[in-house]
């Protein structure tokens, strides 16, 4: 009778054990979430381009900003200015896409070709595409167009945000004591590398295509620690001298340099938006375009305290 009774006890265990495995496995398969419904899953990815691993490189991923995944076509925002508007934020069609259900998306770019990607699945709003031909993988983060972190946009990329204008000129003057700076009216940042500006004395108002640009140097871009929303500048004159701002963002046509020796406030907008297209869009365009085909690079900052506290 004890030995009946054990025999069942066992069988009753074992059938109990079977039972846990096989719901746990339901469970794990009934998880997985369809790669389609990743990538489709937020109106925009921004590129976080600072974090890309690998020797290798797709050029879309490299210009985009932010690239969308939506119906089966692919969109990018290539530029900064304007990202909240151009194709109601999605930025300009720039191909096709096709996902399977073992994680791969297959891209098709109009002009940079095919690519397939492993989709990997980092936390609710970001993924990582590993490219499966070529040694590089890109971390994108999602949002939705009514939440996006147009902060994290501008500061993350100041660099290239400078770029996007053939010129920048002052339009006004707040505060402090009278210093060289206040001569320069014109200030350029061009997009051939990430390092290089260039200023002008010239009249307001002056044609972008008349500007004389008098003075060439180089800058360099800094960030503040426990501020996310400013930036220091440094603009180191070719001639020797130097001059060191904090840098802030007004609006993606505006920016505000705060002169630290003399406490001056410049205000500087934005002429001639310079749209980085290239092929058809780039001819169709009706805005001034460089086809440069410019592509983004990792920008290593300093960490600095801050010097002035306004």
């Amino acid at each position: 009778m004890k030995t009946l009774k054990l025999l069942l006890t066992l069988f009753v265990a074992a059938t109990t054990l079977t039972s846990c495995v096989v719901r746990n496995e339901e469970i794990i398969v009934d998880n997985i979430v369809p790669t389609e419904a990743i990538v489709s899953g937020y109106d925009l990815w921004y590129v976080d381009f600072h974090r890309t691993q690998g020797s290798a490189e797709i050029p879309f991923l490299s210009k985009a900003f932010t690239v969308s995944f939506l119906n089966g076509n692919m969109y990018a925002n290539n530029n900064i200015v304007d990202i909240g508007q151009t194709g109601n934020g999605l930025g300009i069609n720039v191909g096709s896409y096709r996902t399977f259900d073992d994680g791969v998306i297959e891209t098709f770019h109009t002009q940079d070709g095919d690519y397939s990607f492993e989709v990997i699945e980092l936390s609710n709003n970001e993924i990582r595409l590993n490219d499966l031909n070529n040694n590089v993988s890109y971390f994108l983060i999602g949002y939705q167009r009514n939440n996006f972190d147009y902060d994290k946009l501008f500061y993350d990329n100041i660099e290239f945000f400078l770029q996007e204008y053939i010129a920048w000129e002052r339009v006004e003057t707040r505060n402090g004591a009278p210093n060289p700076f206040d001569a320069e009216h014109f200030l350029q940042f061009t997009p051939e590398n990430n390092t290089t500006f260039y200023s002008s004395h010239d009249a307001f108002g002056t044609n972008l295509a008349s500007i004389n640009w008098d003075f060439v140097g180089g800058y360099t871009v800094d960030n503040i620690i426990d501020y996310d929303n400013l930036k220091f500048l440094t603009l180191n004159y070719d001639g020797g001298d130097t001059e060191e701002f904090e840098l802030s963002v007004v609006n993606d046509g505006e920016i505000e340099l705060f002169h630290l020796n003399t406490q001056t406030v410049y205000v500087f907008r934005g002429r001639g938006y310079i749209q980085f297209l290239k092929g058809e869009n780039a001819n169709g365009s009706k805005k001034p375009v460089r086809n440069s085909n410019r592509k983004r690079t990792k920008i290593k900052r300093k960490e600095i305290t801050r010097k002035v506290l306004k």
